[in-house]
């Protein structure tokens, strides 16, 4: 069965959040009082918390969180034959690995028509990218920006949205989606949940680019999937510098 999107053009992405501090007591004193009114309403749901353990998650929210890595992937080639080309923005220089990361998708997207596919993405990859665009005051690629766009102008696709057909009752894990779909699961190092502690405790940037890479490759690999397309076979993934 062919892509109803030709997979050329298509841009696979996944990014990695961290806390901008490593833990809740190196906060300056005002972004310590911004972090307690936002945790008081996370300690409704989470009794057993406090406001300096539920820091680490802190990382998820683009005003108190930064991007350490942006793992992209393009498709080469069709059939058995194709190939996936992954390449890597991460470092401690948010304002520098998004720069760079604008840099090339502003040059991907010039000619025909282009898309960005993540997991979840249209509720956190590509707003959060924005976000932090706009507080690194750097201008946000015209692929990513859907501000004052209609719904069919925007070029993103979403292997979450796509999953769900239509019903928004719950949401569905990349790891689970793999899982059903018969797909290897990326999540043999880490999780989410862990790489806040990768980045400040071990300092293992690199640990965490492989994690963020393998995630790139699962979204293609569903979006294959679920297009009736065949899966990426392990040999034709290659990693760019």
């Amino acid at each position: 069965m062919a892509s109803s999107f030709p997979l050329a053009n298509i841009l696979f992405l996944d990014i990695e959040t961290v806390p901008q501090q490593p833990d809740y007591n190196s906060l300056p004193d005002d972004w310590k009082e911004l972090w307690n009114i936002k945790s008081a309403s996370l300690l409704k749901y989470h009794e057993e918390e406090t406001k300096e353990s539920l820091y680490p998650r802190a990382g998820i929210y683009a005003e108190f969180g930064k991007i350490i890595c942006i793992s992209c992937g393009v498709m080469q080639g069709s059939g058995e034959q194709k190939k996936i080309l992954l390449k890597s923005f991460a470092g401690d220089n948010e304002k520098l690995l998004l720069h760079e990361f604008s840099a090339m998708i502003n040059k991907w997207t010039t000619g025909e028509p282009k898309f960005l596919c993540a997991h979840n993405g249209k509720e956190f990859d590509f707003p959060y990218l924005c976000r932090r665009l706009i507080i690194n005051q750097l201008p946000i690629p015209v692929i990513l920006n859907s501000a004052g766009k209609k719904p069919w102008e925007v070029s993103h696709l979403d292997t979450l949205e796509l999953w769900k057909f239509g019903d928004f009752k719950s949401y569905t894990s990349l790891n689970l989606l793999a899982h059903t779909l018969g797909i290897p699961t990326p999540k043999d190092d880490i999780d989410g949940s862990k790489v806040w502690e990768v980045y400040w405790k071990e300092k293992n940037l690199q640990r965490i680019i492989s994690y963020c890479q393998k995630d790139v490759i699962t979204v293609a690999q569903v979006f294959l999937r679920m297009q009736g397309e065949p899966l990426i076979k392990e040999e034709n993934i290659e990693i760019k510098s």
